[in-house]
């Protein structure tokens, strides 16, 4: 079973990444992803990515995420995401087998061009983001109640 989640956007803070799993998520590594590319999505501060052979986007592993998260991954990242499996590479040449979220293709027209950068992310747009997300962990923990 697969317990490692590759990131590439805003969950490659691992304030975010521990607020929307609602655990601290502190086992992570740097990793690779080939033949991927990250975008944009218009009008928002955070990317999505989509297959692009020669590719590749740099992200961050978690390792040994709990069961639990898995349902609050999925709530946040919504409809326009799809969880996907993928094999990433690691800094010292370990593969590993993770789960990502992918744009779906029918939301393309949402990407603009170009590489999304997360220095720029963290400059101005991390604020921001966490203010439009605020709520986020408290309708995750009703949705668990709920559920």
């Amino acid at each position: 079973m697969i317990s490692s989640c590759f990131t590439y956007g805003s969950l490659m803070c691992e304030d975010i990444m521990s607020a929307v799993c609602g655990t601290a998520c502190t086992r992570h590594a740097p990793a690779v992803l080939a033949d991927h590319r990250r975008h944009p999505v218009i009008g928002q501060h955070y990317p999505g990515m989509v297959c692009a052979a020669g590719s590749t986007v740099q992200g961050v592993l978690y390792l040994d995420l709990p069961t639990a998260a898995w349902p609050r991954l999925d709530a946040f990242e919504g409809e326009e995401y799809e969880r996907g499996r993928v094999d990433v590479s690691l800094a010292d040449g370990r593969t590993v087998a993770a789960w990502t979220y992918l744009f779906k293709p029918r939301y393309a027209a949402r990407l603009a061009a170009g590489d999304w950068d997360f220095d720029r992310f963290l400059r101005h747009g991390k604020a921001r983001f966490e203010a439009a997300y605020l709520g986020f962990g408290v309708l995750a923990r009703d949705a668990d109640r709920r559920g």
